[in-house]
């Protein structure tokens, strides 16, 4: 609410000059000015109630002064205070200030009520999200003095959103009335509005009350929105889950190539997804640089650049060192690991150490509420939609293409494949490439949703072998089942026990699972899996 331009307050002090309207008085200036927090609280409140009736463009100036810090007062006057001149909040004349004038010194408290008295008298404006926010701040910041003001605003509002917000801040007002009988009614009123902010207001009440009939019906209206919100707490639960599942999808694809399909322990894998995210950085910069009209579409031109940057390291690192240690994982695991190291340090001289900041265009900001608590992120949604996608074209390519039909050929016999003319060292590349640029396209998604820097690899990897170890290596539908499901795992643990233990809890359970079905969900049939 305090986004108010500088521009907006000289404006609205410019028009208390020119109108001729005299509705703020000395004495109600001076009073929301000076005194104790309450005194001024109580003046202000009158002051809105009346500019709202009359349309007192002068009080809307005089509050917004004092929002900003630029009124001073004496004994018995006070003054807008702009740049080197006074002026008058009554006349709007220019007037001197006096040397003995003392500065009007705001808390926190003050701050807040200003703040909301600002947005109530936005209750007129015949933009309705002007209205909505003004709404929204009063039903914040309940209080029994605005009800006047409310009931005005609920006679002539017509937007059912905007009157559901007036009347939650009607009921929050009454809540803190002084009469008990006002206060049972908010509370039985409340309780039909099931909401978080709500169950907030009720709560901060029933700490407070001592009225038993009173406290009795407000326990009883939390119980009331607790079970009515408690749909919305599991939706939000799974869909937390099914979010983090598709962030390890992306991650675990790659790697279903490169560890599933072709063996290879590849614990640079987490950098190449750095790579692909680094890549989407750079063309965020290309398009604000250069085509900073088109900004929006930067995402759609990072995620082919994020795929071939990283296939192209994974390429390079295929044909550099992988090919030399097929057949022995342990050599490979510990290169992978050094040139890991090298990767992550080659990042740190080049972008520096630092996380860079990666913005999101602003067709994935905002997001679409379902329940009073549940609102999904357009940015997690759209990642889950484009998880799908690569799924549906990996196994598309794999199953489909020539190129997946020599993949699975070298994979289940290298020596057959190679006799029947297909040339196994560049199938080796391509596929080694494709998981690469599979790993790059999940750098891109992450890049959206978390921070970007040299360590982002090394969040994931872990995490993304274990899917492909429970889902059973070389399977994509095992990935995919062992994505979603250690993703919800997790979140389901995480609200019983904590982000700590939810991690050792899905360890253990993997770890017994493993014992039980090392083969993982699905088990590769034909002869690979017989050798």
């Amino acid at each position: 609410m305090r986004s108010w331009t500088k521009a907006w307050a000289a404006a609205l002090a410019w028009l208390a000059i020119a109108l001729p309207a005299h509705a703020l008085t000395n004495e109600a200036a001076l009073a929301m000015a000076s005194g104790t927090s309450s005194e001024r609280i109580e003046a202000i409140t009158a002051a809105v109630i009346e500019a709202v009736d009359k349309g007192d463009a002068r009080t809307v100036a005089f509050l917004q002064a004092l929002s900003d810090d630029t009124v001073r007062f004496t004994a018995d006057k006070a003054f807008i205070v702009q740049g080197d001149k006074g002026l008058d909040p009554v006349t709007g004349a220019e007037v001197a200030v006096p040397a003995d004038a003392e500065d009007v010194v705001n808390n926190n408290l003050m701050r807040n009520e200003l703040d909301v008295a600002l947005a109530a008298l936005q209750l007129r404006s015949e933009d309705a999200s002007v209205r909505a926010d003004a709404a929204r701040a009063l039903a914040a910041a309940p209080s029994e003095a605005r009800l006047p003001l409310l009931d005005k605003a609920l006679a002539i509002e017509k937007d059912a959103a905007i009157r559901e917000q007036l009347e939650l801040a009607r009921a929050g007002g009454l809540l803190s009335s002084e009469d008990p009988a006002k206060r049972l009614a908010a509370a039985t009123t409340l309780a039909e509005n099931k909401r978080p902010a709500t169950k907030l207001l009720l709560n901060e009440r029933l700490a407070e009350e001592q009225d038993p009939a009173v406290k009795k019906a407000i326990v009883a209206a939390i119980a009331g929105i607790d079970a009515g919100l408690i749909w919305g707490e599991r939706l939000g639960q799974a869909f937390t889950g099914v979010s983090l599942g598709s962030i390890l999808l992306l991650v675990a694809l790659g790697l279903a190539i490169t560890y599933g399909l072709m063996g290879v322990i590849n614990m640079a894998h987490g950098e190449l997804m750095m790579i692909g995210a680094y890549a989407t950085y750079v063309v965020q910069g290309l398009f604000q640089k250069y085509l900073p009209g088109a900004f929006d579409a930067y995402l759609i031109a990072a995620i082919p650049a994020a795929f071939l940057a990283s296939a192209l390291v994974g390429a390079i690192l295929e044909r550099g060192v992988i090919r030399f240690l097929y057949g022995r994982p342990l050599e490979t695991l510990l290169a992978t690991w050094g040139i890991s190291l090298v990767l992550m340090q080659l990042v740190r001289t080049t972008f520096g150490a630092q996380n860079v900041a990666v913005e999101s265009p602003s067709w994935m900001s905002g997001s679409v509420q379902l329940l009073p608590n549940l609102a999904l992120p357009w940015n997690r949604v759209l990642i889950i939609v484009f998880a799908l996608l690569v799924l549906g074209a990996v196994a598309w390519m794999i199953g489909r293409t020539r190129l997946g039909l020599f993949v699975r050929g070298v994979t289940q016999n290298r020596p057959i494949a190679s006799c029947m003319g297909v040339n196994t060292a560049r199938i080796d590349t391509y596929a080694f490439a494709l998981g690469s640029g599979i790993a790059g396209l999940a750098g891109c998604a992450l890049s959206q949703v978390g921070n970007v820097g040299p360590d982002l690899g090394q969040s994931y990897i872990v995490d993304s072998f274990m899917v492909v170890v429970v889902g059973g290596v070389g399977q994509l539908a095992g990935t995919v089942y062992a994505a979603l499901g250690l993703g919800i795992l997790n979140k389901l643990f995480e609200g019983w026990a904590g982000a700590v233990l939810a991690k050792i809890a899905v360890l253990v359970l993997i770890i017994v699972f493993i014992q039980k079905r090392p083969q993982g969900i699905f088990a590769m049939k034909g002869r690979s899996a017989e050798a």
